[in-house]
């Protein structure tokens, strides 16, 4: 079945005429330009403006919906002979121009036949001509629900679209339209209309797109924080984290590294004494990263960190040695901290 289209929110578009245009000087008297700027108020993406020809764009109007057929309805032959005759009096109408006299007979003719897809798309061609496109378009639903390759529905309808500035919707309605049956003024249409849906469909692309960029962007930042927040949570600041096997010392290793902390690896032995100045180091740089490690209970540093002699101190960023103090000399390994925090 044929998708139907909502009636194009009016307000918001008059709104951006009013409000967040530039009006441009109307170029040999006849034409109506202006630069239009989107909505904007929703995030931080600042939108370029967008040149657009806005001659033919009118308000929609506040009339009530009208009457429509009741599709439940069992149509007889009468109904259908008496809609004929309803039909061929709002075409002499027409050719008199009695508009809203022609919508009073389609409308007869819709209440006998409700499911004739070209009464339906007949009306919708005068609500047209009344300029009222809100009403074309209800009506071009209707046709179009009841017979999805009405070329007079795809045009009405398109061609209301474009009235309301609907122009990307009003497009496709009227190539559809076009294939079904061309004629001149679904042609002389779609030169109107194509180049202000192309330039708003070019720049919707463009800002959905940075949109999206934004949402991944917001999305890798968040998992970063909840990273960070999960890798410091097994971090200690201001204390001195004991090591006790390798997968340890690679686990606080890798969780410094992601939160970009300096980490100060103190190898030490038994026979070093408890060496109090690295906790008065840790209290002191609570941000900066202390693990001591024992080599006799951790073998497996003593080769992979070259260690020759205790107590020695590496100085590791981003999972990288960057320096090494061998003794125990606070002075120098407070201005090691110093040079890489």
């Amino acid at each position: 079945m044929e998708s139907t289209h909502e009636i194009p929110d009016t307000g918001r578009i008059q709104g951006h005429l009013s409000r967040l245009v530039r009006p441009l000087a109307p170029t040999s008297g006849q034409h109506s330009t202006i630069f239009i700027r989107r909505g904007t108020h929703d995030d931080d993406i600042v939108e370029s403006d967008v040149e657009l020809e806005i001659s033919d764009l009118i308000e929609a109007e506040k009339d009530p919906p009208q009457k429509m057929g009741n599709p439940l309805i069992e149509v007889t032959d009468e109904n259908k002979k008496a809609a004929q005759i309803s039909k061929a009096k709002a075409n002499e109408a027409i050719s008199d121009g009695k508009f809203s006299e022609a919508i009073d007979y389609l409308t007869e003719a819709i209440m006998l036949n409700p499911m004739s897809a070209i009464m339906y798309a007949n009306r919708a061609s005068v609500f047209i001509k009344l300029k009222k496109p809100s009403a074309a378009i209800r009506d071009g639903n209707a046709a179009l629900q009841i017979n999805p390759d009405s070329a007079k529905g795809h045009k009405a309808r398109g061609i209301a679209l474009a009235m309301l500035g609907s122009w990307e919707d009003a497009v496709d309605d009227l190539h559809v339209a076009a294939k079904l049956d061309f004629d001149e003024e679904i042609d002389s249409t779609l030169k109107k209309v194509e180049t202000n849906a192309k330039r708003m469909k070019e720049h919707r692309i463009k800002y959905d797109r940075l949109r999206e960029e934004k949402k991944l962007r917001e999305i890798d930042q968040k998992k970063k924080k909840r990273e960070d927040a999960e890798s410091a949570s097994v971090l200690k600041d201001g204390e001195v984290i004991r090591i006790r096997s390798a997968s340890e010392l690679e686990k606080k290793l890798n969780a410094a590294s992601k939160i970009g902390r300096l980490t100060i690896l103190c190898f030490t032995a038994p026979s070093c004494g408890p060496l109090s100045v690295i906790s008065t180091l840790a209290t002191q740089y609570p941000k900066a990263v202390f693990l001591k490690v024992d080599i006799e209970e951790v073998k497996e540093a003593t080769g992979e960190w070259d260690i020759t002699m205790v107590p020695c101190f590496s100085f590791v960023k981003n999972g990288k040695e960057v320096d090494k103090v061998v003794g125990v000399d606070k002075t120098s390994l407070e201005k090691k901290i110093a040079q890489y925090s």
